[in-house]
């Protein structure tokens, strides 16, 4: 695969990050009734990207990728998705708890996830804050994600709730259960955030240790 137009779709992305906290509002959708440097080690904001050290074109690329974003941080792999615009991680800290979600272009370029990753995350996202209440569950999450889906993606149904720091991702679901992709519910607010930069789902791996 090409990596060209690959980054030419993300960029206009990363360039949006920016401007995000003031269009927000237009980006997600708020539950009615809801209620509400790649060196660092350890919990902390995370920027910039690690760059290419190889092509991806396998799932064990994408691992030897990630692992060279997550090591220098003390995470390790998760669970990895491959999409037709590159690929998608989970990076889990020492005790197996989901800490942030990652991406990695054909190239082998791995950077934070846009979105929820960059703008929710309370302790690896751009502006942490880890004292922010949850006052959404996950069950409340997945039932959040189900009524936003029958009203902006009609066929598509919410899988289970992954908990990330300050927010869920759940994988959206056609009829006969196949992953179609995925979206996050802020846990403070009831928000939803569609990814919209992924493509269409080619695969998954999971790594012991990830659920």
């Amino acid at each position: 695969m090409k990596t060209g137009p690959l980054r030419g779709r993300w960029l206009p992305l990363v360039v949006l990050v920016a401007a995000l906290a003031a269009i927000v509002a237009s980006l997600v959708w708020v539950a009615g009734s809801t209620g509400g440097s790649p060196s660092r080690s350890g919990p902390g904001p995370m920027t910039g990207a690690v760059p290419a050290g190889a092509p991806v074109r396998s799932f064990a690329d994408a691992d030897r990728a990630v692992e060279r974003f997550a090591a220098p941080r003390n995470l390790h792999v998760g669970e990895v998705m491959r999409f037709s615009n590159g690929y998608y991680a989970e990076l889990l800290d020492p005790a197996g708890r989901r800490a942030t979600e990652v991406l990695v272009d054909p190239g082998g370029t791995v950077r934070l996830e846009f979105g929820p990753a960059m703008m929710w995350n309370t302790v690896y996202g751009m502006m942490p804050a880890p004292a922010r209440v949850a006052t959404v569950g996950p069950e409340q999450a997945v039932g959040i994600a189900d009524r936003w889906l029958a009203g902006h993606r009609a066929g598509e149904h919410a899988g289970e709730a992954d908990a990330f720091p300050g927010y869920y991702t759940i994988h959206t679901l056609d009829g006969s259960g196949r992953i179609t992709g995925m979206l996050s519910v802020n846990a403070a607010t009831g928000q939803v955030w569609y990814h919209t930069w992924h493509g269409t789902f080619l695969g998954m791996q999971e790594h012991p240790g990830s659920d």
